[in-house]
């Protein structure tokens, strides 16, 4: 029997694994994807919000400002993309003016740091692509963008070396009461744990339901996206929200950590967590409602349209709760989840720890990580790192110049990549202007030959999705047949 059982690996579920391995405790993480970070957390906005929207009181006021704060010391610690370029909510006349002394006034309650409200005119001096009708701006300088899917990964791995088990596929099917804790069904056998966090995104009130009575209605929502060229990338260099209504924060315009340009997402509510599909009316809303903040957003550098779900749920707040003696929910994670989720870790960990489990601190634990990023390197430590390992003078995606000691080393980690979108959200071969139509057929036959599997058996991304089903030719002898 382990200590604790996560059920879901997730930014959420990530970020309570990574404070647990650093305690004497064992840790078991249960995801039923074949990788981590596989929902909300690698399709959201990638926004480390500052913290001024959720009501002074809330959950989510009280973790967002420190979850951000917190994200970007484990950013700078496990060499996670990272960058504080602040945040505009601009308004359009006098009523919107109101809401943005609302939202000013609710972060200096939340301890939102260098809040400032701007006029029309001094917002453009900033950004001078925002449109000439906006009359006024909240200014955020603690916003900032992340690669979420990195961040998530970067903490289980981190929890991984730590001593935490990690297994992927593995679905959670029933939870029962045991003498001392919890047996845990699953597609891959059973399993025991003194403690069960529910951290499964989307699925959790699914989860929950497993343990005890519903108690919460998980509703999800869509939102669609356009992700634009790095030649748009400059469009703007902060955040750009226009003012919240009851549907969210509303589609913004912002720059990504890899140099793109976001726009993005419009809000619909769907039956199916799992549909993730974009759709022509949604892409047409998000492109009306993005032209509105600034007019020259050029939607046709757009190299990949895609969807993310919202964890919403009937609870204006996060589900923060134990489900029965033992079981603790971590549901409802929707925006500012991203930003908060480091912080809603430490507060699982400290509510588990007033639960009974004795938290003790494992001696040296593993506390950084590091990754070559060879674009990104001087002509020098190119040469040098070429003369002591030449796979990283052989480039596999000319897009983002990607090398093949970048997917070596990726295959070789803590939680080495099993799909060749796994290899993208890992070193970013697949992410540029081609999205992966000149370089995967090469990531496939890297990952083939270094994880030891058949090409077969390579999927794209998902399980389910195998992108070949037998040889078309066979060598015999000297002839192909």
């Amino acid at each position: 029997m382990v200590d604790v059982a996560i059920i879901g690996c997730g930014v959420t579920g990530a970020a309570v694994a990574y404070h647990l391995a650093k305690k004497q405790v064992s840790v078991l993480i249960l995801e039923a994807e074949n990788d981590v970070s596989m929902g909300t957390t690698k399709a959201n906005s990638a926004i480390l919000h500052a913290g001024y929207d959720p009501e002074p009181g809330t959950a989510m006021a009280r973790l967002n400002v420190r979850g951000s704060a917190m994200a970007k010391e484990i950013c700078a610690a496990l060499d996670v993309p990272y960058k504080q370029t602040g945040s505009f909510v601009v308004a359009f006349g006098s009523e919107q003016e109101k809401t943005l002394q609302r939202l000013y006034e609710n972060g200096t309650a939340n301890g939102v740091p260098g809040l400032e409200l701007l006029s029309g005119d001094e917002a453009r001096e900033l950004e001078p692509n925002l449109s000439p009708e906006i009359t006024a701006a909240l200014h955020a300088p603690s916003a900032a963008i992340v690669s979420p899917w990195e961040f998530a990964l970067a903490m289980a791995e981190n929890a991984v070396e730590n001593g935490s088990d990690l297994h992927l596929e593995t679905r959670v099917t029933g939870l029962a009461p045991i003498e001392g804790g919890w047996k845990i069904e699953t597609t891959k056998g059973d399993f025991e744990a003194r403690f069960v966090v529910n951290a499964a995104g989307v699925d959790a009130g699914k989860v929950h339901a497993l343990a005890a009575p519903e108690n919460f209605v998980t509703k999800p929502c869509r939102g669609e996206y356009y992700l634009l060229d790095k030649f748009a990338g400059n469009t703007v260099g902060r955040v750009i929200f226009q003012c919240p209504t009851a549907a969210g924060k509303g589609v913004l315009v912002a720059p990504t950590v890899h140099g793109n340009l976001i726009v993005g997402p419009n809000a619909q509510d769907i039956p199916d967590s799992a549909d993730t599909a974009t759709t022509a009316m949604g892409l047409a809303q998000v492109a009306q409602s993005a032209r509105k903040s600034v007019p020259g957003v050029d939607l046709s550098a757009c190299i990949r349209n895609f969807a993310g779900i919202r964890a919403n749920t009937d609870r204006p707040d996060f589900v923060i709760q134990w489900a029965a003696l033992g079981m603790l929910d971590l549901a409802g994670m929707k925006s500012p989840g991203l930003s908060a989720a480091a912080a809603v870790g430490e507060e699982a960990v400290a509510l588990l720890e007033r639960a009974g489990l004795v938290l003790t601190e494992k001696p040296n634990p593993v506390t950084t990580r590091t990754r070559v990023r060879f674009k990104e390197l001087t002509g020098e430590e190119k040469a040098e790192i070429i003369a002591r390992e030449p796979s990283y003078g052989r480039v596999i995606c000319r897009c983002e110049t990607v090398t093949e000691g970048e997917i070596i080393a990726a295959c070789h980690t803590a939680i080495p990549p099993r799909s060749i979108d796994g290899v993208k959200r890992r070193v970013g071969a697949g992410m540029g202007r081609c999205q992966g139509g000149f370089c995967g057929p090469r990531v496939m036959e890297i990952l083939s030959r270094e994880l030891g599997k058949s090409p077969l058996d390579i999927p794209q991304e998902g399980a389910a999705s195998i992108l070949l089903t037998g040889r078309t030719k066979q060598a015999k002898g000297d002839k192909t047949v």
